[in-house]
């Protein structure tokens, strides 16, 4: 389905789709839970039979004859019960994949200022702990909805032809309790949808906390975490208390109205006995019929526990699903290919949020091979200028182009096939090196591999390394050192081999040694490349074509290492201050 679709469809219709691709296994649980049921109504219809005919007829081979076939219907019975309770499981259970595969495909399509709103913490809580009522739901959900209804008209029907008067009294039972069960019903939605958002919460402060273990422990604020922990366990221990009250009442009220139909029935009945209008005989059928009505009357009152929890999940599935992402392909957006490399930035704004602009009326033109370094005082606008370029973000106002065609008019994919980034921040996956390189082409032969180890300068350390390229780097590759982690992501960029490079302070974590060994990988890398280079540490740019320093979201100047010194403006000034600290320093 697509976001329209889901736009425009119930949550029902939503999650009613996903039954097709498994209707082989939805109709075998579905059979099973009648077969079940049908057999559920025959022993009370044989018990009648024996009291009235078998047993004073002294009909005693009959009556064991069909004892014995009752007692086979009751093994098909368990197994139909094993198979309802092994493939159903496995039926909801298909079901809540392909929930979650089309919840984690869309939030790939999803904009990075979606994930800038969202923490990692609540979003996992929306792909595992949301979906997991509905694997129940879609399980016991149809099947006990159906089985239910089943029992009760056939009960009912039985119970017509035994005694109309007294089965009229149970059927006018079942509007209060369907009254009932509704009421109660929208309050556990309520209270179960309130609880879901609170334990989300405690999910981004786990997240948090064990993403941060080492700040933690580093500060010593081991203590500090902990508190931030139990106040969001507290939250959780009281996340629920509606919903349980709301349960609660739920619980009562309906186990009230069950057992009072009991004596309803025994009341009612034990009346047309004493006047003679009903066999005693038949007053135990129908107390046999109750315990066949109740049972499903049950089912039905935990279905609506079961919907009430299940769909809350599914309001919060429906609610990503039907979100647009921000930055999206034209209909008629075409590969961006053939890319030689000009990038042209015309008049551009831009505004994370609301009013609050970072980059104002900027204009810079890069040509095809060129290399360009943009320097200026933090919260300038460098980055943003950078993730504007692959169009991460769309520009408030201007434009963006890449080899005169607009960002905006050829696709992202594309885009971002044509551009390699290497960022400050380096992610790597929880893997071995190997893959992690092999990130930037994953269909990479190991030679193509090695070669762009050894152009990142990251060879000899991975053979010093205790297996090799199978050594696992740990979670975000916590068991290298930053300068490895820093090399591998440049080894991915050398193994795409794009035609433009942005390099968000690339060489941030490098010794001085590797530095200047990698500037020398990044310099024949640049050659017939369009490179752009955010920089703090001015010394590793001097070779750079031009220098674009920004301030305060404008372009303040513009010119070759040599003409900026001779301005003596911002970068001037930044570029003595720097060589002012190393003199210092040494």
């Amino acid at each position: 389905m697509t976001t329209k679709d889901f736009q425009r469809r119930s949550p029902l219709m939503i999650f009613l789709h996903y039954f097709k691709n498994h209707k082989k296994l939805f109709a075998i649980d579905v059979l099973c839970a009648v077969g079940i049921a049908a057999i559920d109504l025959l022993f009370p219809m044989v018990t009648r039979s024996a009291l009235y005919d078998m047993l004073p007829g002294q009909l005693y081979r009959t009556f064991f004859t069909v004892m014995a076939a009752v007692m086979a219907c009751y093994v098909l019975r368990s197994f139909l019960n094993y198979i309802v309770a092994y493939y159903g499981h496995t039926f909801g259970i298909r079901v809540e994949a392909d929930i979650r595969r089309d919840l984690f495909h869309h939030m790939q399509e999803l904009s990075c200022d979606f994930y800038d709103n969202n923490r990692t913490g609540k979003l996992m809580s929306r792909l595992t702990t949301d979906l997991f009522e509905l694997t129940e739901l879609a399980h016991h959900g149809p099947e006990d909805l159906l089985t239910s209804i089943l029992t009760i008209v056939g009960a009912l029907a039985v119970m017509f032809s035994i005694r109309w008067q007294l089965a009229l009294v149970v059927m006018l039972t079942i509007p209060v309790f369907l009254v009932v069960v509704m009421t109660m019903r929208r309050r556990m939605s309520r209270a179960s949808a309130a609880a879901k958002e609170k334990t989300g919460h405690i999910n981004q402060e786990i997240e948090s906390s064990l993403s941060g273990i080492r700040t933690a422990k580093a500060f010593a604020n081991e203590e500090l975490e902990r508190r931030r922990f139990d106040d969001a366990n507290e939250i959780y221990k009281t996340s629920k208390r509606q919903f349980h009250k709301a349960m609660g009442m739920f619980h009562s009220s309906t186990e009230f109205f069950l057992c009072s139909l009991n004596v309803i029935v025994i009341g009612v009945g034990g009346y047309y006995v004493m006047e003679g209008e009903m066999d005693y005989r038949d007053l135990l059928t129908f107390t046999l019929y109750i315990s066949s009505f109740v049972t499903p009357m049950r089912k039905l009152s935990s279905f609506s526990e079961m919907f009430s929890n299940g769909f809350a999940g599914l309001n919060r599935f429906v609610d990503v699903m039907r979100m647009e992402p921000t930055v999206q392909d034209q209909k008629d957006a075409k590969p961006l290919e053939n890319v030689h490399g000009q990038i042209q930035v015309e008049n551009v704004s831009f505004a994370y949020e609301g009013d609050l602009a970072v980059l104002h009326d900027v204009s810079l033109t890069i040509q095809p091979g060129e290399t360009v370094a943009i320097v200026g005082p933090s919260g300038g606008g460098k980055s943003t200028l950078c993730q504007l370029i692959p169009r991460f973000y769309d520009v408030t106002s201007g434009s963006i182009s890449i080899d005169g065609q607009d960002v905006r008019t050829v696709t992202q994919r594309s885009i971002h096939q044509n551009i390699g980034i290497v960022q400050q921040d380096v992610f790597l996956f929880a893997d071995t090196v190997f893959e992690n390189i092999r990130y930037g082409k994953p269909d990479a032969t190991m030679e193509e591999v090695v070669e762009a180890a050894k152009k990142a300068e990251i060879y000899e350390d991975i053979q010093a390394m205790p297996k090799g390229f199978q050594t696992y780097v740990g979670e975000r590759g916590t068991l290298l050192s930053g300068g490895q982690k820093q090399r591998i992501a440049i080894a991915r960029i050398f193994l795409k081999n794009p035609p433009i490079l942005i390099l968000d302070e690339a060489t941030s974590a490098l010794d001085s040694v590797t530095e200047a060994k990698i500037q020398r990988a990044f310099d024949k890398l640049s050659v017939g490349r369009t490179t752009v280079i955010i920089a703090h540490r001015l010394s590793t740019i001097r070779s750079a074509h031009r220098i674009v320093s920004i301030a305060d979201g404008v372009i303040t100047e513009c010119g070759s290492h040599q003409e900026l010194l001779k301005t003596n403006g911002i970068y001037a000034q930044l570029y003595k201050t720097q060589n002012a600290l190393a003199l210092e320093g040494m």
